[in-house]
């Protein structure tokens, strides 16, 4: 009959696909995007947490719980990641063992208070589950529906599937050196695991510039978190003591901070595409980044209630000046796994820097501190804009989604551009 068409209920199974690493423009997806949402909740009671833990002046116990929550966050959106740089289908399929993972970070959201403030990471455990669990079965599709890479995908999924029966035995060892230590065993297995699963590809599988792009996106998501963490401190104090010098201080030097952080990622070490034999390192490497980012946040509000007589003057000053100097260190350190040296012009300052804002959130007041710590990310940026051009090199315009400051370094070889 006119106008009636067929129902094709084989597109409720889909079929797993390998992406071309070469595809021309290759973003990330709306579906990626609203993933990335969820993220954000888990970052935010991540920083929110460690946040109340330093203030309450519990710390090790705080920076340690952050430790383990974050790394649980991040492995989960990296995995996830690189899986849908190399294999995104969206069929249905797909997108329902996406919304799955995204369960996982929400339910993972929910125990964060009780892991960093009574040492329970039941809750943690199983949203973490969820969320690989979902990546798992991504990977069995892959494996049912591509023969090229069956073995790779099998290796996954295998690892996957039994270190998630090791993260609920950790949970039967005491607490304190023995936890610990399985912590940190299981964490080298996890990031074992890729390794080991794409040998049997010869190379990593991935799309290098949609790659780039989402960790770019990550880094603004973690950014953000700090924005609102120094807002939401910035907010309360105000309501509690009025408008002082001090506040007033910390409040711009956050912004700038955020700002002089956005900036000194984006313009260099933010535009280096990963080799694929070097995509371990870079991707790893950039941990380091989006935690002292996250952790920035935290330190910025409990900056901002110290002021106001709440937490200790110093835990306040170095919850500031430790996330700056490992956010630099970060940062020093995705530009020398990528082949910089640590002589470069680039790379060098941001040591020198790290040890400048250690030494000031030691010394100085809360405020001079987030002061100081700004101060030194601006010259910092000022520094790698004065240097972007080497001398008698033409102004060149970057390649898709380089600076238009700082410049793209594709160490794929295709390009490079600085332009001021």
């Amino acid at each position: 009959m006119a106008g009636l068409r067929t129902v094709d209920v084989g597109r409720l199974r889909g079929r797993a696909v390998t992406r071309d690493p070469d595809e021309p423009y290759r973003a990330s997806t709306p579906l990626e995007l609203f993933f990335d949402l969820t993220f954000v909740v888990a970052v935010a009671r991540a920083s929110a947490a460690l946040h109340h833990e330093l203030v309450a002046g519990h710390v090790a116990a705080g920076v340690w719980g952050f430790i383990g929550v974050f790394f649980a966050v991040w492995w989960a959106w990296m995995n996830a990641t690189w899986f849908a740089s190399a294999h995104d289908a969206d069929d249905v399929p797909y997108r329902l063992l996406m919304l799955v993972q995204m369960a996982g970070v929400l339910v993972l959201a929910t125990g964060v208070t009780d892991a960093l403030e009574h040492d329970d990471w039941l809750v943690v455990t199983i949203g973490y589950a969820v969320m690989r669990v979902g990546l798992a079965v991504s990977w069995l599709r892959v494996a049912r529906d591509e023969p090229a890479g069956r073995t790779r995908a099998l290796r996954y999924a295998a690892g996957i599937s039994v270190l998630q029966v090791l993260w609920f035995a950790r949970l039967a060892l005491p607490h304190g050196a023995v936890g610990i230590a399985g912590f940190l065993v299981l964490v080298a297995a996890e990031l074992a695991v890729p390794v080991w699963a794409e040998r049997a590809a010869g190379a990593p599988v991935f799309h290098p510039g949609h790659i780039e792009e989402r960790y770019g996106l990550f880094t603004i998501i973690v950014l953000g978190e700090s924005v609102l963490s120094a807002s939401a401190g910035f907010q309360a104090a105000l309501g509690e003591g009025g408008l002082t010098a001090e506040l007033f201080a910390i409040g711009v030097g956050g912004l700038v901070l955020a700002f002089a952080s956005w900036w000194l990622y984006f313009d260099h070490p933010g535009h280096l595409r990963p080799r694929r034999e070097l995509a371990f390192r870079w991707g790893y490497a950039h941990v380091v980044i989006f935690a002292a980012l996250a952790a920035m946040g935290a330190g910025l509000q409990v900056a901002t209630e110290a002021i106001t007589g709440h937490g200790e003057a110093r835990t306040a000053a170095l919850a500031v000046a430790v996330p700056v100097a490992g956010y630099l260190l970060g940062l020093a350190l995705v530009m020398i796994v990528t082949g910089t040296a640590p002589t470069d012009e680039r790379a060098y300052p941001k040591f020198i820097g790290a040890v400048v804002v250690l030494a000031v959130g030691a010394l100085a007041p809360v405020a001079a501190t987030v002061a100081g710590a700004a101060a030194v990310m601006v010259v910092l940026a000022a520094w790698m804009v004065v240097s972007a051009v080497d001398p008698g090199q033409s102004p060149a315009v970057g390649g898709e989604g380089g600076s238009q400051v700082g410049g793209l370094e594709d160490l794929d070889g295709a390009a490079e551009a600085r332009q001021l």
